[in-house]
């Protein structure tokens, strides 16, 4: 009985090609996306677009996103070392995860307490910047994948001036410059280190709470931020970006 020729292999080899296309192309637009935007000011973030839908399905079409761009040398250097002190005091000497505070919320947890968070100014980059609010695993894959390709490709500076433009700062507002702007009429160069503090202490709800009208936990945070401020040395602990 004659034997039925043979599958022809190039089905198979083609099909393989394009599952690697398939899964090579998202890999290699996100690594050319986190190389221009070393250089590029985002047009838009992630969350930016997030809200704008929210508003949009809640009906507000008045709703507009109030940003202005700065480098980092517009925020003086009292306000950069508000945020590494409050959010990422080992922002300067990590890749991006704080092993140290992942550390510290594991055994939070395994010791009944609720699971917090251990997120770096680098990480909070790249989920403010590219991807979504929430939590979900899928989330959380992607975030630690842009982290580490911000942390190869970035120089510090540019991660904290990223930070410092796009972090939420209140309901509609983006970024540090157009907040001291809208709260206190000032750019933040010409604020006072507390005032500047206050503004830091709101995070990560500025939504509801204004740097303009501190709660009394306001004011205790922001007097702990100062401290720390001081404990890390001061201005003088910026010189670090430029080695």
């Amino acid at each position: 009985m004659p034997r039925k020729p043979a599958a022809s292999p190039k089905p198979r080899r083609r099909w393989r090609r394009w599952l690697a296309w398939l899964l090579l192309t998202p890999l290699l637009l996100s690594i050319l996306l986190v190389l221009l935007l070393r250089f590029l000011a985002p047009p838009i973030s992630g969350v930016m677009a997030e809200r704008i839908i929210e508003a949009r399905r809640a009906g507000d079409e008045g709703f507009r996103i109030a940003r202005r761009w700065c480098p980092l040398e517009e925020f003086g250097p009292y306000l950069p070392l508000a945020v590494i002190a409050s959010e990422d005091q080992r922002f300067l000497d990590h890749m991006g995860f704080d092993t140290v505070e992942i550390g510290k919320a594991l055994d939070a947890a395994e010791g009944g307490g609720r699971l917090r968070g251990a997120s770096t100014i680098s990480q909070q980059v790249a989920k403010n910047l590219f991807l979504w609010s929430g939590r979900s695993w899928l989330r959380k894959g992607l975030e630690v994948w842009f982290t580490g390709l911000m942390e190869l490709s970035w120089p510090k500076r540019r991660l904290l001036e990223t930070y410092l433009n796009i972090a939420e700062t209140g309901d509609g507002i983006f970024g540090f410059c157009a907040a001291c702007e809208i709260r206190f009429g000032k750019p933040c160069n010409a604020l006072a280190p507390y005032q500047l503090a206050l503004m830091v202490a709101t995070l990560p709800d500025p939504r509801r709470r204004r740097a303009d009208h501190p709660t009394p936990y306001l004011h205790q945070r922001a007097s702990w931020i100062v401290r720390q401020m001081q404990q890390l040395g001061g201005p003088a602990l910026l010189q670090r970006l430029e080695e």
